[in-house]
């Protein structure tokens, strides 16, 4: 009887350890297990694989952290990059070639119909694409819980402040060195209009350059309208813009290229269009730069800086293809910081420097019927449209 149960024991230990190795080898390959077959439905933001549905367990949610492995079709990403480049192009040096060789002028419906969808574009791409993938990142169960539950919206706030500061400075500046200017024509007239007693000629003498070069340059008095916007100014505006779009085109480079196999052409998709109309916006906003601000191979450069970019990243991410984890806190800050800092950008420049511009200071606040519901419909349909791609990337 006790040979029996010595070997009943034995017996059942042998099983418990076959049990336990059975379980070890499930644990060991959770990464590698396909979120659908547990019901989950996956996109990628930035990289970051985000899993909504299935099995939520916290046991899942920490084998979903490591390292997965995926399918990668290398020669197909290589050559869809330069089907990106291409897009990309076409949508940032259409409006600026056609308004270059006067195939469409800055007062034409259909520039004033593409400038404002392009400002659609990028309010809502500040929103529904960078800020809210910027949360979903902090919010990542990899990152574990923040100390302060305000950080998506801190960075944010930094990058419009950051963005203001740029204007106001810039602003700031060529209103010195017109003051600057101002002064030495004073002094001139002064010169000239001495006559042999000592005196000045004429008491408007000494006031009327000030006066003309304020009516020249847009400078309107306190109680006038509102100023209008240096060359310079604009270019800097122009400058803000394009450096927000830069910081997360590299990311949705990266993005593409870590997608694995399964998702990878449906992303595609998306980003074809997200970066057609993406340089549609900045497209339109460069080609409006007067020659003062921006000479004809200025305008190319800068349209070539957002041609490349996207592509940049894509490269970046191929060669760091097997090392790259999406699910490691440190990426998961750095590119959550890209993404905040960003909206901020274009958040500033979309609101404030396109469409309160647009819309309450320039053309469209005293357009004709026709043309003003034109400009809406455009924008709102760049609002709808970039906030229906940000369900996939």
């Amino acid at each position: 009887m006790v040979l029996a149960h010595d070997a009943g024991e034995d017996v059942q230990l042998l099983v418990d350890a076959a049990a336990g190795e059975h379980e070890g080898e499930e644990t060991s390959t959770h990464s590698e297990e396909d979120p659908a077959s547990s019901g989950q439905h996956c996109h990628f933001h930035a990289g970051v694989e985000h899993c909504v549905g299935g099995d939520s367990s916290e046991e899942s949610a920490e084998g979903n952290c490591d390292v997965t492995t995926r399918d990668y079709n290398i020669p197909l990403r290589i050559g869809l990059l330069f089907v990106i480049l291409f897009t990309s192009a076409f949508g940032v040096f259409t409006p600026i070639l056609t308004t270059r060789f006067n195939l469409m002028s800055h007062n034409n419906i259909i520039f004033v119909v593409l400038k404002q969808f392009g400002t659609g574009v990028v309010i809502s791409t500040a929103f529904i694409h960078l800020f809210t993938h910027a949360e979903l990142m902090f919010g990542n169960e990899c990152l574990g819980e923040l100390e302060y539950e305000g950080t998506t919206a801190a960075i944010f706030m930094a990058g419009l402040f950051l963005s203001f500061l740029v204007d106001y400075l810039g602003a700031r500046f060529v209103q010195w060195r017109q003051n600057k200017r101002i002064g030495s024509s004073i002094e001139t007239a002064d010169v000239s209009d001495m006559g042999g007693d000592g005196k000045l000629g004429a008491t408007s003498a000494s006031t009327t350059p000030q006066h003309e070069f304020n009516r020249s340059h847009g400078i309107a008095h306190a109680h006038g309208p509102v100023r209008e916007a240096t060359p310079m100014e604009e270019k800097l505006n122009v400058m803000n813009l394009e450096a927000g779009i830069i910081f997360h085109s590299i990311l949705i480079g990266i993005t593409l290229v870590v997608a694995g196999d399964s998702f990878f052409i449906t992303l595609f998709i998306v980003i074809l269009f997200h970066q057609m109309f993406e340089g549609i916006a900045l497209g339109t906003c460069i080609a409006e730069l007067p020659k003062a601000a921006a000479s004809t191979l200025q305008k190319c450069i800068m349209g070539a800086v957002f041609a490349l970019i996207t592509p940049i990243g894509m490269a970046i991410g191929i060669g760091v293809l097997n090392e790259f984890n999406g699910n490691d806190p440190s990426t998961i800050v750095a590119l959550g910081t890209l993404n905040a800092l960003s909206a901020g950008i274009l958040a500033w420049v979309g609101i404030v420097e396109m469409l309160a511009r647009d819309w309450l200071h320039g053309r469209l606040s005293n357009a004709g019927v026709v043309r003003t519901v034109c400009a809406m419909i455009a924008l709102v349909s760049g609002m709808v449209i970039m906030s229906v791609l940000g369900k996939w990337a």
